[in-house]
């Protein structure tokens, strides 16, 4: 049970550490159309993320792909650039209320970008043999998945107060919480070290 608690905790911790804010931002943008009836949609949203997360730690646990962390850093803000953007762009239209299909596929193969980025970590972190990673990496997917819930249940609550005390309207809220996650990460993507090789 210990052993349990030891890698759903680094999976809560890898999403909810300050100083690894990327997450959060994607969380955000990813949240932010939404309102908290859409419940059922958002944790379709935040498993496919998951779901992503784990596909890329398997496959590398695996040694099926490897890849440079370098790159890897620069694609995870162009991830959370392309998620605000485009709450920024759809923003008050009807195309967040349709088919989670395309939006679900988008957010599969974020969360695969974004568990590139930890990939290399997670075989440090876990010496052996690949099938003997498969355990932890459940109970991390586990942490992570539980950790984006908190989040998510967060920008929902401050979207209730923006929406309610502050009278903000929902499309009002999405243009100025997407504004602040683009004004993050684009000096993340400017500034990044790929950029002066």
């Amino acid at each position: 049970m210990d052993e349990f608690l030891i890698f759903v905790k680094v999976g809560l911790e890898h999403v909810l550490n300050i100083h690894a804010y990327d997450h959060l931002l994607f969380l955000i943008a990813l949240t932010v159309p939404y309102v908290a009836k859409d419940w059922k949609r958002i944790i379709i949203l935040v498993s496919c993320f998951t779901l992503g997360h784990t596909i890329s730690l398997l496959l590398s646990v695996f040694n099926i792909i490897t890849v440079k962390s370098d790159w890897v850093e620069l694609l995870i803000p162009i991830t959370i650039f392309i998620a605000a953007l485009s709450n920024i762009i759809f923003a008050g239209k009807a195309s967040k209320n349709g088919t989670i299909t395309f939006i679900g596929a988008v957010t599969v193969f974020f969360g695969i970008i974004h568990g590139l980025g930890f990939s290399n970590y997670f075989n440090t972190l876990l010496p052996g043999k690949s099938t003997d990673k498969l355990l932890p990496l459940l109970e991390f997917a586990l942490g992570i998945e539980g950790a984006q819930i908190v989040v998510v249940i967060a920008v929902l609550i401050l979207a209730f107060i923006a929406q309610t005390l502050l009278k903000f309207n929902k499309r009002d809220f999405n243009l100025i919480m997407s504004s602040f996650v683009l004004g993050v990460v684009v000096p993340l993507i400017i500034e990044n070290p790929i950029w002066k090789k």
